[in-house]
């Protein structure tokens, strides 16, 4: 692949603390993709990473957004409906891949720049197990060194947290290093903090296997990890918002979110067919 790539890998950890009612802590160590949606045909000379293909790890578009495969018009829409108008130029999506045909992406996030490469916004994309998502489209100064931004909740995420309040986040873009700092806020105050912080390598097949090797069933990692936590905020005593939750989930016509369940027994049961 000829020239620099802008996409790259960004290794390091995510970190949970909950403040209340309970307090709660867990830190994992885990990777992200950073990939330039621009880049992503380059990224066919890449053995490990399959794009619109399978392998071991592989990316695919329809994952995102209105799960129409057109992420770069998916985003020029949420731009534009959020009243940022301005033509979109590069976007990186900052994501987990599939490893071995599975994907759970609690969170992505999408920098996206102007044509004169100014970063004007931000876009959240949240996913939760109920198969609902959102996506949080804010605007975003690239003249501050950490990008700083605040909206309310509209997603029903947690069993253990309700409806109400919002989130601060505190983004530092991808560089050398890339930080995201969450928030999460009530009436009583801060509620809970989520952080993911990572150091940038650059993406080849030879990354890519050393990180299968340390990390080898990554997002089924991060499903199993979530419901393991869940059982032991359980145990501790906090009560369950179940009930709080919205019948819809948050999900646009035509996004193709599935429960969690779900899409494990339909993964099963492709693989069962291509053995």
């Amino acid at each position: 692949m000829p020239g620099a790539l802008v996409s790259a890998i960004y290794r390091g950890s995510v970190m949970h603390r909950r403040l209340r009612p309970k307090a709660h802590y867990l830190r994992y160590r885990m990777f992200y993709l950073l990939l330039d949606l621009d880049e992503l045909p380059r990224l066919g000379g890449l053995r490990l990473l399959g794009v619109e293909r399978r392998a071991i790890m592989s990316f695919r578009a329809r994952d995102h957004g209105d799960g129409s495969g057109d992420l770069k018009a998916w985003v020029g829409g949420q731009l534009a409906r959020a009243g940022l108008h301005f033509a979109p130029g590069r976007v990186r999506l900052l994501t987990l891949p599939r490893v071995f045909g599975f994907v759970f992406n609690p969170i992505s996030v999408y920098f996206c720049h102007d044509l004169a490469g100014e970063l004007r916004a931000t876009i959240y994309e949240v996913n939760n197990t109920f198969g609902g998502r959102h996506a949080y489209v804010l605007p975003a100064s690239a003249h501050d060194r950490v990008v700083r931004q605040q909206c309310a909740k509209a997603l029903f995420v947690s069993p253990f947290n309700d409806m109400s309040g919002g989130y601060r986040f505190s983004l530092l873009p991808p560089g050398d290093r890339v930080a995201l700092g969450i928030d999460q806020y009530d009436e009583g105050g801060s509620l809970l903090r989520a952080a993911f912080a990572g150091q940038r390598v650059i993406l080849s097949d030879a990354a890519l296997l050393k990180l299968l090797v340390i990390y080898p069933l990554l997002t089924i990692q991060v499903i199993a990890g979530i419901h393991w936590e869940a059982l032991k905020l359980w145990w501790k005593g906090v009560p369950l918002q179940l009930e709080k939750r919205p019948r819809n989930p948050d999900t646009a016509p035509g996004e193709t979110a599935q429960p969690v369940a779900a899409r494990l027994a339909a993964l099963g049961g492709e693989n069962a067919r291509t053995r």
